[in-house]
């Protein structure tokens, strides 16, 4: 069970996710620690470390989303100490991505890993990846 000040922050993460899918990518990065150890990895690009090409990692993917919405998250597991926890989920939402004007279903694997800080608990690491079905092994070979 996760302690409940961790849950709330989660709940207030899920939010600022919804709002993500809208474009805008402000709540999200609130919710970060803005220190040189953090880090992000997307389905738009390559990880980024630190808090300055973090933040402008997110801003770009957002500029991806256009009046989506988060619609479910599945929690696969978690785990929490007393200054970090994780927690591992497939994130459900809906979204006009890119160019077009038609609304999309998509599904991402993601891995979050919360610190507690000072100013309480803050996200230092997300992964969010499209793999939420078995693959072949030559789907890993790069073209």
């Amino acid at each position: 069970m996760l302690p409940s000040d961790l849950a709330k922050f989660i709940e207030e993460y899920h939010h600022a996710a919804d709002t993500f899918r809208k474009g805008n990518s402000q709540p999200l990065k609130n919710l970060y620690s803005q220190r040189d150890d953090i880090t992000i990895a997307n389905p738009f690009g390559p990880a980024a470390r630190g808090w300055k090409r973090a933040a402008e990692t997110i801003d770009r993917a957002a500029s991806n989303y256009r009046e989506g919405e988060a619609t479910g998250f599945e929690r696969t597991s978690d785990y929490a100490t007393t200054d970090l926890a994780y927690i591992v989920e497939l994130e459900q939402l809906r979204s006009k991505i890119g160019g077009s004007d038609k609304f999309a279903p998509i599904s991402l694997r993601v891995t979050t890993i919360f610190r507690r800080e000072d100013s309480g608990w803050r996200i230092i690491h997300r992964h969010a990846d499209p793999i939420t079905a078995p693959r072949a092994a030559a789907s890993i070979v790069a073209q």
